[in-house]
């Protein structure tokens, strides 16, 4: 995008400020009286929050996937034949995993795509962010849009193999606000847990810039995650050792979806009602993962070809 440090920092911390307020009003709507770190604890510890098995962690996420199929029609005018599996995360592979991660499958089918899920540690696996990660992971997010790419025989190998971390991590992370539209954040612990793995994201742009562009140390940068979300500790030194190893990667998934949010708002106002949701998505995924500047000279001749 060409965007320096300085703006993408300063994005962070507009969009941390604005998620801890609509935090704070679901804290409110729910009638939790402590302050918002207390809230952050109370779904952390809240056995109400967990699961008893391993198989019931798993039974939650099919439970979404059986809700969202059906709505993908709605929104989406093609969509890809692979099917989507939910397994366990290898038993050897638990302990260096997070909570769940997805794999593409084969381009003749005989692999579905596969979305991971980190079945150990089931303290720490709650229920609030679960609408949210499936919908990055699966569909409408990696799985949708990285089947449909792999099912296009006419698409160049570099683009229907290919990766493009500001698309594709943009991509999910707007299929995660699309679960709004989709009616799937009803329940308002899982429209916090939305804003929680929001958050995560949001603090991306700060802590990376922070250490790469400002000096700031590997303590600040987990204190600083610490005080804005209900992530322990564990999970947010994996995070910042990750930003640390890998300078930048974590900043493309907000990028990324404010783009692709910004290209829609683009849309919607220059053709009114003459806009198609599912048309516009078929643009934005049937090239594949495109740059984020071409994708968006892509959509602009899109609505000069409309209009």
């Amino acid at each position: 995008t060409g965007m320096p440090a300085d703006e993408i920092h300063a994005l962070g911390i507009e969009e941390v400020a604005r998620i801890e307020r609509e935090m704070e009003q679901i804290r409110t709507q729910v009638g939790f009286r402590g302050t918002l770190r207390e809230f952050f604890a109370h779904l952390q510890n809240d056995p109400s929050f967990k699961f008893e098995t391993r198989e019931a962690l798993l039974d939650g996420y099919r439970e979404i996937q059986r809700r969202v199929e059906p709505i993908l029609p709605r929104m989406f005018d093609r969509l890809p034949s692979s099917r989507l599996e939910i397994k366990p995360v290898p038993t050897a592979q638990e302990p260096f995993m997070g909570g769940a991660y997805y794999v593409i499958g084969t381009a003749d089918g005989e692999r579905p795509g596969t979305f991971y899920v980190n079945t150990s540690d089931l303290p720490s696996r709650t229920r609030p962010r679960m609408t949210a990660l499936f919908l990055h992971e699966g569909s409408p997010g990696h799985h949708l849009q990285g089947s449909a790419t792999l099912e296009d025989e006419g698409l160049p190998a570099f683009l229907r193999y290919g990766w493009n971390a500001g698309y594709g991590e943009g991509w999910a992370l707007y299929s995660e606000w699309l679960g709004y539209e989709m009616g799937l954040y009803d329940d308002p612990y899982q429209r916090f847990g939305r804003l929680d793995m929001e958050m995560l994201r949001a603090m991306r742009l700060v802590v990376d810039t922070g250490l790469h562009a400002k000096s700031w140390s590997r303590e600040q940068s987990i204190r600083y995650m610490l005080d804005h979300s209900s992530f322990d500790r564990g999970t947010i030194e994996q995070e910042v050792d990750r930003y640390i190893a890998w300078p930048g990667q974590a900043t493309a998934y907000k990028i990324g979806e404010l783009f692709i949010r910004r290209l829609r708002s683009k849309a919607e106002q220059a053709l009114g009602e003459r806009f198609d949701l599912r048309a516009f998505h078929r643009q934005v995924i049937d090239t594949g993962p495109i740059p984020l500047a071409v994708l968006e000279r892509k959509i602009d001749d899109w609505i000069a070809q409309r209009q």
